[in-house]
């Protein structure tokens, strides 16, 4: 189970930094469609890095993981409301639906409620 776990917060972890970093222009063109100011911008894409990196140091220590997991679902339930806001195709909301899913089960497996 850690093996899953630990995938799933890589793949986490490259997806926000892929994202927020090598494609920032594009979410600077999402967040003003969504009419979400640039303080908060800036503000939802540090804490998505600052999250990605503790879940990636989870993988060493483990005690680390379940709060940033949850918190990086919340965020991932957010993009799913603002894309719902602003009524973007079903293919918009599939990267963050996708993320929200593995925030979860990683939160999931951190809070000993799956266990194998």
């Amino acid at each position: 189970m850690n093996t899953l776990s630990n995938c799933a917060q890589i793949i986490i972890a490259l997806s926000i930094g892929y994202v927020w970093i090598v494609r920032y222009d594009n979410i600077v063109k999402e967040f003003k469609q969504y009419g979400i100011p640039d303080l908060l911008r800036n503000f939802v894409g540090a804490t998505k890095i600052a999250l990605s990196t503790l879940l990636v140091t989870g993988i060493w220590h483990p005690t680390l993981v379940l709060i940033p997991a949850l918190l990086m679902a919340g965020l991932m339930a957010c993009a799913q409301v603002a894309h719902f806001k602003v009524k973007n195709p079903w293919p918009k909301f599939v990267p963050s639906l996708l993320l929200l899913t593995l925030s979860l089960l990683v939160a999931i497996i951190h809070s000993g409620l799956m266990k194998f």
